[in-house]
């Protein structure tokens, strides 16, 4: 059941205000920084704000469905990104568009989406898995207080700070607790304060959280996790297909796991469900996952 009306919009909806992309010319957008950003952009933002771009070009009764994404160079948490658009097509049901997202003169990715008016059709959907409720369990933020001592110092401090979306896992896993290797994962999720009833912002949003702890599946099948200093991880593509509306600050839950790792790579795929059963989402991306070996 939505708790949205228990939940009224207050203190920063910082989530909203990454995701509000400025038009600066025609075809061309800027999207903020990282709030009190440091460091590499984390991906989703980028996918998340290309994607408002792209829908700004779009009519409002097109919706995006699908996107597809390359991961070119790391981008700089702490410096805004323009994006460049191209319209591809605009056919009688379908939009295509191409998205450039750049820093410093250089792009760090590139997108591809498209977009349908709404229509009937067959339906199936595979069933959601039966996990624990999201009021029964702890979110990152307090399982890191709670297993302080078996987190990576920088790390720990990354998952206790307060970030737009909230992360519920549904089982022990790495680095909290040692679980062994896991098949799937499963995460509730969902954005921190109550956001606007703009149904292109919630798919924006969606795209923004896809990209949360999915390549850890690739880690966690091997019974390992984020953190280690000895693997560096980033994000290579990533796709989205989304097949109906949802709320970002509805919990929705996040089924993951990494059928294939290898040559430094993993592969990993995704379910995403509301809390009423509903298969709104499916998500695939494939990551670098780099043993680091000391020299000498």
């Amino acid at each position: 059941m939505s708790d949205i009306a228990n939940r009224a919009p207050e203190g920063d909806d910082e989530l909203t205000r990454i995701l509000d992309v400025e038009q600066i010319e025609q075809n061309f957008f800027r999207g903020i920084a990282t709030p009190e950003g440091t460091g590499r952009s984390f991906g989703g933002q980028v996918i998340g704000q290309a994607l408002a771009a792209a829908t700004r070009t779009v009519d409002p009764d097109r919706a995006a469905h699908s996107l597809h994404a390359y991961f070119m160079r790391p981008g700089n948490a702490a410096q805004p990104v323009l994006y460049r658009i191209e319209r591809d097509r605009d056919g009688g049901s379908f939009n295509t568009r191409r998205v450039v997202a750049i820093q410093n003169g250089q792009p760090i990715l590139n997108m591809a989406a498209s977009y349908q008016v709404s229509e009937p059709g067959l339906h199936h959907q595979e069933e959601m898995p039966d996990v624990p409720p999201p009021d029964d369990l702890l979110n990152e933020q307090q399982l890191a207080e709670k297993y302080a001592a078996n987190l990576p110092e920088g790390y720990g401090k990354f998952l206790r700070k307060e970030r737009p979306i909230e992360v519920r896992p549904c089982e022990p896993r790495p680095p909290f607790q040692d679980a062994g290797k896991i098949l799937q994962q499963h995460s509730w999720m969902r954005a921190r304060i109550a956001m606007p009833d703009d149904p292109a912002l919630h798919r924006a949003a969606l795209a923004y959280t896809s990209d949360m702890g999915i390549i850890g599946s690739s880690l966690t099948r091997n019974g390992v996790s984020f953190g280690r200093r000895d693997l560096m991880v980033a994000s290579l593509d990533h796709a989205l297909w989304m097949h109906d509306d949802m709320r970002m600050d509805e919990w929705l839950l996040y089924v993951m796991d990494s059928p294939w790792t290898g040559n430094a790579r993993g592969f990993a795929r995704g379910r995403i469900f509301t809390q009423d059963g509903r298969l709104v989402a499916n998500v695939a991306q494939e990551g670098l996952i780099r043993q680091i070996t000391k020299k000498g």
